[in-house]
Formats: C-alpha cells, sequence, structure tokens
C-alpha cells in the first residue's frame, strides 16, 4: 500500500511539473513551425513599415513583436504620450493584427 502512495504522489507531482513547463515555455516558441513565423514576420514588417512612413521621432527606440496570433506588443519609448498613441494606433489598424500589448514609455532626454 506504501509503495502505491508513493507512486501515484510521485506521478502527480510529475504531472503537475509537466503541466507548468508548458506554461514557462517562450512566447515565441511556436516559431519553429515557419508558417506561424512568416505570419508574425509579416505582421511585424508592415507595422515597422507604417510607423516609418509615419515620420514618428521616436521610430528607433519603438520594438514591435508579432506573436503567432497575430498580437502586437510595442515596447522601448517615445518623446511624447501623443506619439504613443500614434503608435499604438497604427499597430492597431494593421492588417491582420488582433491586438496590442503597449509597454512604450515617454522618455523626452532621447
Amino acid at each position: 500500500m506504501m509503495k502505491l502512495s508513493i507512486a501515484t504522489a510521485a506521478f502527480a507531482a510529475a504531472a503537475m511539473l509537466a503541466g507548468t513547463a508548458v506554461y514557462a515555455q517562450d512566447v515565441d516558441a511556436d516559431r519553429s513551425q515557419p508558417k506561424a513565423f512568416v505570419k508574425d514576420s509579416a505582421i511585424t514588417t508592415k507595422v515597422k513599415t507604417k510607423l516609418a512612413a509615419d515620420h514618428l521621432g521616436s521610430l528607433a527606440h519603438i520594438r514591435v513583436d508579432t506573436d503567432a496570433n497575430g498580437v502586437v506588443y510595442l515596447s522601448g519609448s517615445a518623446h511624447s504620450r501623443d506619439e504613443i498613441e500614434r503608435a499604438v494606433d497604427i499597430a492597431r489598424n494593421t492588417d491582420g493584427v488582433r491586438g496590442v500589448h503597449n509597454g512604450i514609455v515617454v522618455k523626452h532626454d532621447e
């Protein structure tokens, strides 16, 4: 009976750890799938192109990443709140974008 309890506890612990490992994986882990990589690369390129065409002064300080679900992640810094809002608006209005996470901060000294 004791062996059965230890085996059951070990199995339960292993199952819990396996579940945790799935959630701890990198968001971009599916980049190994060519279709997913092409999709997020294409969206990222579209957003960057639109930002460049808009001549945002802090474009060099804004990073654009896109996951396989079409969610764009903006990070970095901008000179003003207006530039941040414009970058978010551009990303939201880009074909294929399903959501935008804004992590851009205002830095006046750049």
